[in-house]
């Protein structure tokens, strides 16, 4: 099976999800979208479902390469726990921008994509766990508690008027309460 060949399957589901939304997409929508026939399609997916996981899965791992990168930079904690942070909104960010519809690709509670959604945040916190034991905190919070903090700021920061714009300042307030004037210095 050629990953070109999937990538532009998984493109054209995206498109039809964007403007139909994942229930009223079809099998015939996806290979109009594609401009190949139907049973082409199947070539690449198994069905709708299937491409629409196979696109959850693709967006959710591109977001989790993002974050991976900035936890691996060479760069104070803070600014790779910002890295970290914009990965996840800016995931949400840009389903949410595309199309309501889009947004169901998040939906942690459906039965097509909520496995990918808890394994994705699960990964996400290992993540922010894994830079808090490294950086240390301050008394009282161990880096999972510290890492479930960061991933509840983030949620907070999705329905807010311009997350974006605070982003910065939240990883800031964080990083300072977390990780203590201390490791912000000793890894600039």
């Amino acid at each position: 099976m050629g990953t070109d060949r999937l990538d532009e399957a998984l493109d054209a589901a995206y498109d039809c999800l964007r403007r139909y939304g994942a229930r009223r997409t079809t099998m015939d929508d996806i290979a109009s979208a594609m401009g190949v026939s139907r049973s082409a399609v199947y070539q690449y997916v198994r069905g709708k479902d299937d491409a629409f996981r196979r696109l959850a899965g693709r967006l959710h791992e591109q977001a989790l390469r993002q974050a991976r990168e900035a936890v691996t930079a060479d760069a104070p904690y803070a600014e790779r726990l910002h890295g970290v942070l914009a990965a996840k909104l800016g995931l949400v960010l840009q389903l949410a921008g595309d199309s309501p519809h889009a947004a169901e690709l998040l939906d942690g509670r459906t039965r097509l994509f909520g496995d990918i959604c808890t394994s994705f945040t699960a990964e996400l916190r290992e993540l922010l766990t894994g830079l808090f034991t490294e950086s240390g905190t301050v008394a009282g919070v161990t880096p999972a508690e510290a890492a479930d903090i960061c991933v509840a700021l983030v949620v907070g920061l999705e329905g807010a008027p311009d997350p974006r714009s605070l982003l910065g300042p939240a990883t800031d307030a964080l990083a300072t309460g977390l990780l203590g004037t201390a490791a912000l210095r000793e890894n600039a």
